[in-house]
């Protein structure tokens, strides 16, 4: 059973930065890809990005892309999202969640079976 935990989250002023972790057990991971989702209040679960963990392959939405980064330490089994010119809209909770199977990432929260607990991550001045 997939284990994902989250951490790292804050609060913080606008222009700075986070770096969240997600931090997984209980699998080997071959041929799996873990993503990260946020989710603002009263909105849906919306896709961030995605890491593939075999060959590395990486993804992230337009909207954040050249502000948010995502990479993996292999050793830890850990997943980072590193977040820098944090906006207020960055504001929600942000989960990692794993994809087995078909295509190597979806931003459909349905296709993935682990999710992580979520960590909060306000952006305010």
């Amino acid at each position: 059973q997939v284990r994902l935990v989250e951490s790292g989250g804050g609060s913080v002023q606008p222009g700075e930065s986070l770096r969240l972790s997600c931090a997984a057990s209980g699998g080997t991971f071959s041929g799996y890809s873990i993503s990260w989702f946020r989710q603002a209040p009263g909105k849906e679960r919306e896709f961030v990005a995605a890491f593939r963990w075999n060959g590395g392959n990486t993804y992230v939405k337009d909207s954040v892309k050249g502000r948010f980064t995502i990479s993996r330490d292999n050793a830890k089994n850990t997943l980072y999202l590193q977040m820098s010119s944090l906006k207020p809209e960055d504001t929600a909770v942000y989960y990692c969640a794993v994809k087995t199977g078909g295509s190597w990432f979806t931003v459909r929260t349905a296709e993935y079976g682990s999710w992580g607990q979520g960590t909060q991550v306000t952006v305010s001045s």
